[in-house]
């Protein structure tokens, strides 16, 4: 018995099966890149929200935007969990917005400059709660611990110097 040769409709019906399948699979990379632009975009939008949120605290609370760590220390109790809840909020502000926007470098100025006279406090509660800053990120901690280091902020007295 002799093999009877491919039909035409067969080599083309194959053909389509395979093209088929290359544009399900070019379907499926399209939607994996949709879902990790949707994260992307979520992730900044979510960034954005926090620093507004702490932009608007700052606004509301100057006397904790701009410390005078000394009277804080000094003021009751109230004022005292105020002002760490306010370093607190600032912390994961400019945590998100650097995880969000890792490569644009404005936002990580911005929080330096918002973070030095923050760092007495910092560096007081590092010193007398070593496990405070590990509530934060890696890269956090090392971002606190290097602009004391780099403002002269250090135990124990924990006053900004010469720098």
């Amino acid at each position: 018995m002799s093999q009877p040769g491919i039909y035409w409709w067969q080599k083309y019906g194959t053909l389509a099966q395979t093209a088929q399948a290359a544009v399900a699979l070019l379907g499926f990379l399209a939607i994996l890149f949709q879902i990790n632009e949707l994260r992307t975009g979520n992730r900044a939008a979510s960034a954005r929200q926090a620093f507004l949120g702490y932009t608007d605290l700052a606004f509301n609370n100057p006397r904790f935007a701009a410390p005078d760590y000394d009277k804080i220390k000094a003021g009751d109790r109230d004022q005292r969990v105020q002002y760490e809840s306010f370093v607190a909020y600032f912390l994961y502000a400019c945590e998100e917005a650097t995880n969000a926007f890792a490569d644009r470098r404005e936002w990580l100025a911005s929080c330096d400059y918002d973070l030095k006279p923050h760092l007495p406090f910092l560096c007081e509660k590092s010193e007398a709660e070593p496990a405070y800053l590990m509530t934060y990120s890696t890269t956090t901690q090392e971002w606190v611990k290097t602009s004391m280091k780099t403002a002269s902020v250090i135990p124990p007295d924990c006053k900004p110097g010469k720098t």
